[in-house]
């Protein structure tokens, strides 16, 4: 079992950014949310039987805006279900992660960390609305590799109009200098309901400047496993994609356990009233095998060929004979991620 936990404030909403957050906030209401997790976790427990949770991930939001004391005693009450060799990791941004926070976040169990550093290059992290610097970026893996944490990771992000291949290779020197295990690249998408939806001159969708700096980052011995991922395998993330049952907490949070989908409530201030109530959405046996070839597509997952009808079998061969797809023991693999949507439609085609 994977158990997600959704922390939604933030100092600053990013104008890229469609994650579910608020800046508006004070402690009672964080005190008030966490109580929340606590009842939705109890309630949610007592309904599955014997379960191990393997990894843990806390997102947001911004996590580390957040008093570590809060976080202690959550662990508190989720540690008795926790496996012995559980990947708990926590988002954090590099100028909010102090190093006594990273210290007490490695105390409660957490051995994962990752930065959300988007840039080295101040007039980029300007233009996504960041409110760190280079300079915090650095410190911030300096302090958490003081505290001990040995698997940590940085977000960067590419495809932005502030991109060419001068610039991403300044992004890849600074890389270069950091102390850690996983990089994770995301192209800038223009979100709706964000303040850059429909800016079109912002984001560059350029696929040779993809390649260029995917190549450049796994020059650098990350290895790519997933389209946007490279490194030391993130479990929690590599659950998701092998479709493990999930437990969601927190408001914005999805879960899914065998075929059903829940959402919970999308108002801070009406999950913290009731943490209980969520949509529940009925997943058929197509839905789920549409996604495992969606997701298996996107990483080293694959596609297993018995899932396929004979139709898909015939569109996938194709791609195998067109070295778009490798074939290895029944178990259909993307030779190219920047191509996997488009390859899980010819599939599915």
């Amino acid at each position: 079992m994977l158990l997600y936990i959704h922390i939604p404030f933030c100092e600053k909403k990013c104008p890229y950014c469609s994650f579910g957050s608020s800046v508006s906030y004070n402690n009672d209401t964080i005190k008030a949310y966490f109580d929340a997790i606590k009842r939705e976790f109890e309630h949610t427990i007592t309904s599955l039987k014997d379960i191990k949770i393997q990894t843990i991930f806390i997102g947001g939001g911004t996590p580390s805006v957040v008093n570590s004391k809060h976080y202690e005693k959550l662990f508190k009450i989720v540690e008795k279900y926790l496996d012995t060799s559980a990947e708990i990791t926590v988002e954090a941004n590099p100028n909010s992660a102090t190093f006594n926070w990273l210290e007490d976040m490695k105390s409660y169990g957490v051995n994962r960390v990752s930065f959300g550093a988007q840039s080295f290059i101040e007039k980029k992290l300007k233009f996504l609305g960041r409110i760190h610097s280079s300079k915090d970026i650095f410190n911030a893996i300096n302090n958490a590799n003081k505290a001990g944490f040995e698997n940590i990771n940085i977000d960067l992000m590419y495809g932005s109009k502030e991109d060419n291949k001068n610039s991403l290779c300044v992004e890849l020197e600074n890389l270069k200098k950091l102390n850690i295990t996983h990089v994770s690249a995301y192209s800038l998408t223009l979100e709706e309901n964000t303040p850059f939806y429909k800016k079109i001159d912002y984001a560059k969708d350029d696929e040779n400047l993809a390649k260029f700096f995917i190549e450049g980052i796994t020059n650098l011995g990350f290895k790519q496993y997933e389209i946007s991922n490279f490194g030391n395998i993130c479990k929690h993330n590599l659950g998701y994609w092998k479709l493990k049952n999930y437990i969601g907490l927190g408001a914005f949070s999805v879960g899914c356990i065998d075929t059903k989908r829940y959402f919970n409530q999308k108002n801070i201030n009406e999950y913290i009233q009731n943490p209980t109530k969520k949509i529940v959405e009925n997943l058929s046996p197509e839905d789920i095998k549409f996604e495992k070839i969606f997701l298996g597509l996107r990483s080293i997952v694959g596609v297993n060929k018995s899932i396929l009808n004979e139709k898909e079998v015939k569109n996938a061969e194709f791609l195998v004979e067109n070295q778009k797809l490798e074939l290895k023991n029944e178990i259909f693999y993307n030779k190219n991620y920047l191509l996997s949507d488009e390859l899980a439609l010819y599939i599915k085609s």
